[in-house]
Parts: structure tokens; C-alpha cells; sequence
């Protein structure tokens, strides 16, 4: 590819603007999450008023670690004029950020919905993954939640959360946690859960769970649904997206009935 060099008199000498690869978030798709803000190692995403910004274009280096990140396909990758990288500038902004925060930088990253930040509970007591927000909880006499991590809907869950590492996977229809007392013991405990509703939802989920087994080392996948014929479409994506991940993995479909019994 030919690079193009101009020189822009609204900045500093030392500063070149060029043509060249750097990422475009579509304010319209992104959702707030900011799981783009936590994985940019350079500090370029931020989050401002709800929505994911590049904050500046020399702090972009253009390798695009934000992209498998985003839950709605925001990033994208042009070609424009955009300011030389300055791996520099990064390092210094770094350096500002870390001694405003007192060094502890694990939780600062992210600005955006509450609702949608990224945490994997402790529930056995084993240690938490680095890049999650460990949340402890104490043996309890009533039963205790077994949901290992946040957030859970399909919609919203990163395909490359941390989570799904190494992972028993549990797709279970919104309904059936309802329908049937003992999800969480039986069916919940020790996987990774992430529910969805076909119908309320309107839309096909094969592509992200294609992305999500593809993409991981998921162990294993279990899927709940209600014997309805519109928790059909989350059966018909689960075992799409197993097959077309390419991947051999243990799975099964087990359906309940509309008064709580397992039907299969």
C-alpha cells in the first residue's frame, strides 16, 4: 500500500499526518458496554456520555485488539488520515492515568452501563480470572446463586470474554429458570450461563454463539428450553453454531414442560 505524508499546521512539527488503518466505532451500534475500553491496551477507546469515542487517533495503533470485543459489531476497521501512532504519547498517558488512580488500574477502564460490566463471581472460593471483577461470597444456609458470571444475555455477553475460557457452557431459555426450581444446582452450577429469548429478542443467535465456540475452549454445551415451539429457534442456533464452529464438543438439549418437569 502507498503511505501518503501530509503536514498538518493545526498540530505540532513532530506530528505526521498519514493515511492509514485505524479503527471506526459506529456510535449507533455501540451499546455502552465498554468492553472495547477494557481490552484497548493503548487507552484510545473511552468511554464518553454512554458511548464508546477514540479518544485520539496517535494512540491507535491499528492492531484492532478492541474488535472481537464488541457484543454489537461497532468496530470496524478504515482507511483514512489519521495521526502517525505514538507509542510515546501511549506510554506517558499510561504513566498519567496509573499515578491519578494510585496504581491500581483493574477496575478503571470501565465507564460505560453498570448493567453491562464484566464479572465472574468466586463461588467456590478458586481464584478469579485477572481480568474480571472478582465478587467473594460467603456459604450461605439458603441456596446459594450458581450464575458464575456478568452479564448473561446473549445479546450482551463479549464473544471473547475471559469467562469463556476453558468453560462448560449452559444456553438456557429465559423462561426455564422459572419453569423449573432447581436450574441453578442442577443445571447451572460450575458452567457458564448465557440466556436468551428467540422470540422477545427477534433475532437469530447462531452467528454469536458460532463466534463464541469457535473462538474459545469451550468444554462442553448444555442446552434448556421449554417445550414451546418458540424455544425451537435458541435449540436451532445452539446446534448451528456447533456445527458450524467446526469443533467436536459434548452437547445436549434438555427441554422442560410449561408446569416444570424434564420432558427430555
Amino acid at each position: 500500500m502507498k503511505i501518503q505524508y501530509t503536514l498538518n499546521y493545526n498540530i505540532t512539527m513532530e506530528e505526521i499526518i498519514m493515511v492509514r488503518r485505524i479503527i471506526h466505532i459506529d456510535e449507533d451500534k455501540c451499546n455502552g458496554c465498554g468492553a472495547c475500553a477494557n481490552a484497548c491496551h493503548e487507552g484510545a477507546i473511552g468511554m464518553v456520555n454512554g458511548k464508546a469515542k477514540l479518544l485520539r487517533d496517535d494512540y491507535c495503533d491499528g492492531l484492532g485488539d478492541c474488535l472481537p470485543t464488541c457484543p454489537t459489531g461497532a468496530i470496524t476497521f478504515v482507511e483514512r488520515e489519521a495521526a502517525e501512532y505514538n507509542e510515546q504519547a501511549v506510554l506517558e498517558n499510561m504513566k498519567k492515568k496509573k499515578a491519578m488512580q494510585g496504581g491500581n488500574t483493574a477496575h478503571a477502564a470501565f465507564s460505560g452501563c453498570p448493567g453491562q460490566r464484566m464479572k465472574q463471581f468466586n463461588r467456590a472460593g478458586e481464584e478469579s480470572h485477572p481480568d474480571t471483577e472478582a465478587v467473594s461470597e460467603k456459604p450461605a444456609a439458603k441456596q446459594q446463586s450458581q450464575l458464575g458470571q456478568w452479564p448473561c444475555q446473549i445479546k450482551l455477553v463479549p464473544v471473547n470474554a475471559p469467562y469463556f475460557a476453558g468453560a462448560k457452557l449452559l444456553i438456557a431459555a429465559d423462561c426455564t429458570a422459572y419453569a423449573y426450581a432447581n436450574v441453578h444446582e442442577e443445571f447451572m452450577k460450575g458452567k457458564i450461563t448465557i440466556i436468551g429469548c428467540p422470540k422477545l429478542d427477534d433475532v437469530d443467535y447462531s452467528e454469536k454463539l458460532t463466534q463464541i465456540i469457535a473462538n474459545n475452549d469451550i468444554k462442553s454445551v448444555t442446552v434448556l428450553r421449554m417445550e414451546v415451539p418458540c424455544c425451537g429457534g435458541l435449540e436451532h442456533a445452539a446446534i448451528t453454531a456447533l456445527k458450524n464452529s467446526g469443533k467436536f464438543i459434548p452437547w445436549q438439549v434438555v427441554t422442560f414442560s410449561i408446569d416444570g418437569r424434564i420432558l427430555e
